[in-house]
């Protein structure tokens, strides 16, 4: 009798340690949110990883700045619309790009 119990105590236990498995790896915090977190962590490291190549074009800009002079002179004449006598600058409008609504 001793041993039917004790047999019948342990599957019982067993019962219960495995639907506490399942019920903890199909909660909220399992398998699904681990996917979940690992997508999201993938994401980000291609994030990172765009963000350092963006970050190195402008460091190699900046160093291009700091050396070279026509690229210097070239950047201020831009930013500030400067030009050299005897130039002439054209300012042409921005057109829209034409639209398939607006091209019929």
């Amino acid at each position: 009798m001793k041993a039917l119990i004790r047999k019948s105590g342990m599957v019982v236990t067993l019962i219960l340690v495995v639907s506490y498995g399942v019920v903890a790896l199909r909660g909220p915090n399992g398998i699904g949110a681990l996917a979940e977190k690992r997508r999201q962590i993938r994401d980000l490291q291609e994030q990172n990883a765009s963000l350092d190549a963006e970050n190195k074009r402008k460091r190699d800009r900046i160093e291009l700045l700091k050396t070279s002079r026509p690229a210097q002179e070239l950047e201020i004449r831009e930013r500030l619309k400067l030009m050299r006598p005897g130039e002439t600058q054209f300012i042409l409008p921005e057109t829209p790009a034409a639209t398939p609504a607006t091209a019929k």
